[in-house]
């Protein structure tokens, strides 16, 4: 972690609302990379496995950057943070623990690559409007991180913007199946851009814009690629399954953890 991202540098004093911001930040990515993970010898194609891998990995480097943040707050350790947190305890959107399917990867997976490319296309595109905000954000660290991020991010949203273009253009079942997803998915969003019990705080201290201009930006930037798509854009948007930054989950998010921190957790002493 470089000099830059100190959080304990004169005049970054860490706020609690800047504290529980960094939680949801990392505890999202942290997630998403392990869905993304699971789709390793499981994608259409080979250079989309490589693709797709590499981009999990872009992610969860983020979430790393942000938990070495919390532990420079004094949180405790960045790997205890991401592998030794109960379900509850985590801030994560639901939408980011979801399982990408029935089955288990390696065992019959019966996978869904329409949920897999619509909800990392909204994601990346939640995160994008983030990133934006997080540069001018009054906590140095923030900021610093923002820009490193929005950097890979770039081609991140690149790449899903493409698949989800490319499908939903292809007709047929392939856009069924996508307008399916867009449809299903924009319904556990609510939570995405919710920014928790501590929104007020965050907004008062300029650490991210709030909720409402956020959603404004998001469904701005997706309605124009809806538009491209020639499909309507799905306006359900809500908290239908509980809020993940008050620590309402799924069941899928205890399962992921029990798997994701099996060796951490065996050994937690352990140098890794």
């Amino acid at each position: 972690m470089t000099g830059e991202l100190k959080a304990e540098q004169p005049g970054n004093k860490a706020s609690r609302a800047a504290i529980e911001l960094l939680y949801q930040l990392a505890d999202d990515d942290f997630i998403l990379s392990y869905r993304g993970s699971e789709w390793l010898g499981l994608a259409p194609h080979i250079e989309e496995d490589v693709a797709f891998s590499s981009i999990s990995q872009d992610t969860m480097g983020h979430a790393s950057m942000y938990y070495q943040i919390l532990e420079e707050m004094g949180e405790g350790s960045s790997d205890d943070l991401a592998h030794l947190r109960k379900a509850e305890e985590r801030r994560n959107s639901i939408l980011a623990e979801r399982a990408n399917g029935p089955g288990h990867y390696l065992q019959n997976p019966q996978y869904d690559w329409a949920f897999a490319v619509v909800r990392n296309f909204f994601y990346i595109y939640a995160k994008k409007v983030k990133m934006e905000s997080l540069k001018t954000s009054s906590f140095l660290p923030l900021r610093t991180a923002a820009v490193k991020i929005s950097m890979e991010l770039h081609y991140h949203l690149l790449h899903w913007k493409t698949w989800f273009l490319q499908l939903m253009q292809a007709g047929g079942e392939a856009r069924r199946r996508m307008e399916e997803a867009a449809s299903g998915t924009y319904t556990m969003m609510g939570d995405l851009l919710n920014l928790g019990p501590f929104a007020e705080e965050m907004q008062a201290e300029g650490l991210i814009a709030g909720e409402e201009q956020l959603l404004i930006s998001l469904e701005a930037n997706l309605s124009s690629v809806f538009e491209a798509a020639g499909s309507l854009f799905p306006r359900q948007f809500g908290l239908d399954l509980g809020n993940g930054r008050e620590g309402q989950h799924t069941k899928d998010l205890t399962e992921a953890l029990d798997t994701l921190s099996e060796v951490y957790r065996s050994d937690p002493a352990a140098c890794w």
